[in-house]
């Protein structure tokens, strides 16, 4: 029978170092309170912030969320529009013929702002549009009071990166908020189309004609097995219901044309949902942000200056 091993480690001191990989030498040797490790408690957040293992501090702040966004948050708010329709325009050069949507902006203003010390984030709440005073609610209507603004058919938020996107509280916003030429990212509602079957809402090719199928040439069949998946209809199963009717966002829209006295900006291509929906547009996230004609005059200002 072979002999022990000696267990006097077992009580607290470390093992033979010929038990031990070379790998673990380091960590054994940085495991100590002088190296600020600890098996205390220190609260949920700080139990896994032990920095003596190699690992980044956690950001589970609302201030780090913030800053994970930070490139993603367009430096701007963005308006709402009502959708016209389509229509194209055409190059006189070279006789290209390009579709585009149009929209117009319908007394857009400033209601209110979102700021990160009352509410986590930095938002711009904007208005569209008229509703009679007596179709609101007195809450919302001191709402509006508070803004000394007319009462708005349609409201949304539009969230900015920090508080230099905050616009003054009931300054409008027409078409030459957009540049010709710039990229934005448009949201609208898409068309709903009801109680849809299957083979509209997911594009099956449907049953066999023939071969013993009786009336059933547009069903969807079986919706799963018995014993084999459980004898239930897993979650997420493609069936009949309701089509459409959801938030579709277009991205890296381009700016065709701006029309600031009938209030128009042209879109190229289509924008989901159908004439007369309301689209929010906003500067595109996936593209540069716009330069504004203020930020070149003061550019050009600062070019003469040095010169």
């Amino acid at each position: 029978m072979a002999p022990k091993l000696p267990t006097s480690w077992a009580l607290g001191q470390l093992p033979p170092q010929f038990l031990l990989p070379d790998a673990f030498l380091p960590l054994i040797a940085k495991r100590g309170v002088k190296y600020g490790w600890t098996t205390a408690s220190r609260g949920k957040p700080n139990r896994f912030n032990q920095q003596s293992a190699g690992l980044p501090t956690l950001g589970h702040s609302p201030a780090a969320a913030l800053a994970r966004k930070d490139f993603t948050l367009p430096l701007r708010t963005g308006a709402l529009a009502v959708k016209k329709g389509m229509t194209a325009l055409f190059d006189p050069e070279t006789g290209k013929r390009t579709a585009c949507t149009v929209l117009q902006l319908d007394r857009v203003q400033v209601v209110s702002h979102k700021t990160r010390e009352k509410n986590g984030y930095f938002a711009v709440q904007i208005g569209s549009g008229w509703k009679h005073p007596s179709n609101v609610t007195r809450p919302v209507l001191g709402h509006f009071a508070g803004a000394k603004v007319s009462p708005k058919r349609f409201m949304a938020e539009f969230k900015v990166k920090n508080e230099d996107g905050l616009v003054a509280v009931g300054q409008s916003i027409g078409p030459e908020w957009f540049l010709e030429g710039q990229f934005v990212d448009a949201r609208a509602n898409c068309r709903g189309m009801g109680f849809a079957g299957g083979m509209k809402k997911w594009g099956w090719k449907g049953q066999p004609a023939s071969h013993g199928n009786s009336k059933n040439h547009r069903t969807m069949g079986s919706s799963g097995a018995s014993q084999g998946s459980g004898s239930r209809v897993h979650p997420g199963k493609k069936m009949p219901g309701r089509m459409g009717g959801q938030q579709v966002t277009t991205q890296n829209v381009k700016v065709l044309k701006v029309d600031v006295e009938k209030g128009l900006v042209v879109l190229n291509g289509c924008i989901a949902g159908p004439d007369g929906c309301i689209v929010k547009i906003q500067d595109a996230i996936k593209k540069p942000w716009p330069v504004l004609p203020a930020v070149l005059e003061e550019i050009k200002e600062e070019l003469i200056a040095t010169v």
